[in-house]
């Protein structure tokens, strides 16, 4: 079989397995998604915590495919696999060799961004394919100064960004070897044409938050946490690498077992690496050290993206280090992270109860509907409340009712008679306390 059969075959076993994983073992979907279905129930070019491109995905499919479970976590691995199909085109450009390419993606697997936490669609899994696509295009920009190539990195790195602003990271660090290379090189480049479609396509949310006081942004800033003590700049930047290591350790295990030594030979006139260095290192960097200035506390999550490539630039330090003898012991630990993952994602889905995804979002639904027909208002058309119970009842309500977001405790339905007379409706008052 080729290299490229494998690898597809590598990437549909891994799109059904973290697909029917989840809609087997899970009974609600999870928190994030329920919330960016509550979005784009409701769409706008912004939303209170996020910029618009998650919600976006999530309501197309939610008008291809309504209120079924399965349908967001095939999306959630569609995102994924898009990306490792990039991650894996543009590895084969800096390491010429497919099999490498492949090993490049395969050592991904080791971490659990992309396996574990992926059933869960949010902005983090939302921002994969535009990251991987935006570094591919990128060096595609930079290699050939195509014309058509810088109009699609704009596309692409203008969605990325308005996936989730963390995407920045990622621009900082191929604006800092474009520059580089540019007067390295003493080139003209195409690139004044991807910077005019990239602030095209951030306008119209660039004039929302405007006119929302930048709620958006305030909220990152609060996720951050704040300082309590100056020793936050050293405590917090602390953890962070220990998590990163933590995260990182399987992925290192699958890497050691083929590598002969630990012996390279670093040349910085190497444009492959230093763009691997700018496009993965940098971006990791630069978020330590906004930990260590603004003594922020950086989630975990938040890295999901970042990790994309990482198998790419030690494939590509330790390519000549790598040993074919050991590829059938790297095949068995690779097969056995591969199906323990998926194994302990269901056997905590069917034996840890009270989590967010054992909720039951669909029974409460049933129940709301069946109470408001009895009192002659059969159609809900609007739903104030949080993210969370607000969103569930819009997700499963048959009349697909639209999602306003409110501090409010309280959650307000407002249904439609035959008539034509809508009321609200509280929802503690129309639903028994055992199902919420």
């Amino acid at each position: 079989m080729t290299i490229n059969r494998l690898f597809f075959c590598f990437l549909f076993t891994h799109l059904m397995i973290w697909t029917l994983v989840p809609s087997i073992t899970n009974h609600n979907l999870p928190l994030d998604t329920i919330e960016a279905l509550a979005w784009g129930s409701n769409l706008d070019w912004g939303f209170n915590k996020h910029p618009p491109i998650s919600a976006l995905m999530v309501k197309i499919f939610y008008q291809i495919f309504g209120a079924q479970d399965w349908a967001y976590y095939f999306l959630s691995q569609l995102f994924v696999i898009i990306s490792f199909y990039f991650v894996f085109k543009l590895s084969k450009e800096i390491l010429s060799d497919k099999k490498l390419a492949m090993l490049s993606v395969l050592l991904l697997e080791g971490i659990y961004f992309y396996n574990f936490t992926s059933p869960e669609f949010n902005v983090n899994v939302c921002t994969l394919p535009f990251w991987a696509m935006t570094s591919y295009y990128a060096y595609k920009c930079i290699k050939n100064n195509l014309v058509k190539d810088h109009i699609i990195l704009g596309i692409i790195a203008g969605l990325g960004f308005l996936s989730k602003y963390l995407f920045i990271y990622l621009l900082i660090g191929i604006k800092v070897f474009y520059i580089y290379h540019i007067k390295k090189n003493n080139l003209r480049s195409n690139y004044i044409i991807t910077g005019i479609i990239f602030l095209l396509i951030l306008t119209p949310h660039l004039i929302w938050l405007l006119n929302n006081n930048f709620v958006t942004i305030t909220y990152g800033l609060k996720r951050t946490g704040e300082i309590k003590s100056y020793l936050d700049h050293f405590i917090l930047p602390s953890i962070f690498l220990g998590k990163q290591i933590g995260i990182l350790f399987p992925f290192f295990i699958l890497l050691f077992i083929l590598i002969k030594n630990l012996k390279i030979n670093l040349s910085f006139k190497d444009q492959n690496l230093l763009y691997l260095l700018c496009t993965i290192i940098l971006p990791i960097t630069l978020i330590f050290f906004t930990s260590v200035v603004l003594g922020a506390k950086i989630r975990t999550m938040w890295m999901t993206p970042f990790y994309l490539f990482i198998g790419t630039l030690f494939v590509y330090l330790f390519q000549s280090q790598i040993d074919i003898n050991k590829f059938k012991v790297f095949i068995y630990v690779f097969i056995f992270l591969f199906l323990l993952s998926p194994l302990l994602y269901g056997y905590i889905s069917i034996t840890k109860k009270n989590k967010r995804t054992d909720y039951k979002g669909k029974q409460m639904a049933r129940t709301v509907e069946n109470k408001l027909k009895e009192f002659g208002f059969p159609n809900t058309f609007r739903i104030h409340g949080d993210e969370w119970i607000a969103g569930n009842l819009c997700y499963h309500l048959k009349s697909t009712p639209k999602c306003v977001i409110s501090t409010s405790n309280e959650v307000v339905l407002f249904a439609i008679n035959d008539q034509g007379i809508y009321r609200p409706f509280a929802l503690k008052k129309i639903i028994p306390n055992s199902l919420k």
